[in-house]
């Protein structure tokens, strides 16, 4: 029986030598000391901010050494000059209409009468939310769009993850701004004619997702500064 108890009393010993061993004087029941996701994300997301500024500050040099070695005429260089503004490489300026859109309060309830109590999907911004906007200021003759502090190109691709925003490599919360430079009458006829926005206010109304669109005399949307290589799928080759 004493050995039995001593080897209880040893055992016991062990496990809280281990658990001090282990938790080197934190809480190991808290997940406070342990790196969380959102951190992790944020953390890239920072990085890669970090390396675009690079990048941008590499390809100001490229684009500076190109025009001085070009041997192009004075013509040449001016459809080039349209054409890099047209591919959204050179920044913008010009009159605007920025639209915010923002998930509801999380507690939220049906603001009209007879309308049901939301779902959660209900009170988020989604997806298509996103790509109705982009969609009806391009509809609207946009000369260009900036999504948060992006700009869009041609290949950019709105994608949400949850009620996160993924755009370009980096990650985004809401609330979500989008500035598109051009015609401020025709871009807000745009906005107004969208069968998509047109439901999406609907659930603005009934449960207070965020909706708000201002105008600005003189925007400048910065040139696109990501990759323009094109990814895409292969065929596998067989042996």
């Amino acid at each position: 029986m004493r050995v039995l108890s001593a080897g209880v009393f040893a055992l016991a010993g062990l496990i809280f030598w281990m658990s001090f061993d282990t938790a080197k004087g934190v809480d190991i029941r808290s997940d406070d000391p342990l790196p969380k996701l959102s951190d992790t994300i944020r953390t890239k997301n920072t990085r890669n901010g970090q390396l675009e500024n690079q990048l941008t500050g590499v390809r100001q040099d490229v684009d500076r050494l190109t025009r001085q070695g070009s041997g192009l005429s004075a013509a040449e260089q001016a459809r080039a000059d349209a054409l890099a503004r047209d591919a959204g490489t050179d920044p913008l300026t010009g009159p605007s209409i920025e639209v915010t859109l923002d998930d509801a309060p999380p507690n939220a309830t049906a603001l009209v009468p007879g309308v049901p109590d939301p779902q959660p999907n209900d009170l988020v911004i989604h997806q298509q939310d996103l790509q109705a906007v982009v969609n009806a200021l391009w509809q609207g003759g946009a000369q260009g769009i900036r999504v948060m502090d992006q700009r869009l190109i041609s290949t950019s691709a709105v994608r949400c993850v949850g009620n996160t925003l993924i755009l370009q490599g980096r990650v985004y919360s809401p609330p979500y701004r989008i500035t598109a430079v051009g015609d401020q009458a025709k871009l807000r006829q745009a906005l107004n004619a969208s069968p998509a926005i047109q439901n999406y206010l609907q659930y603005v109304s009934a449960y207070g997702l965020g909706w708000k669109v201002s105008a600005a005399k003189k925007t400048t949307l910065p040139g696109y500064t990501g990759s323009t290589v094109l990814h895409y799928a292969q065929p596998v080759s067989r042996p």
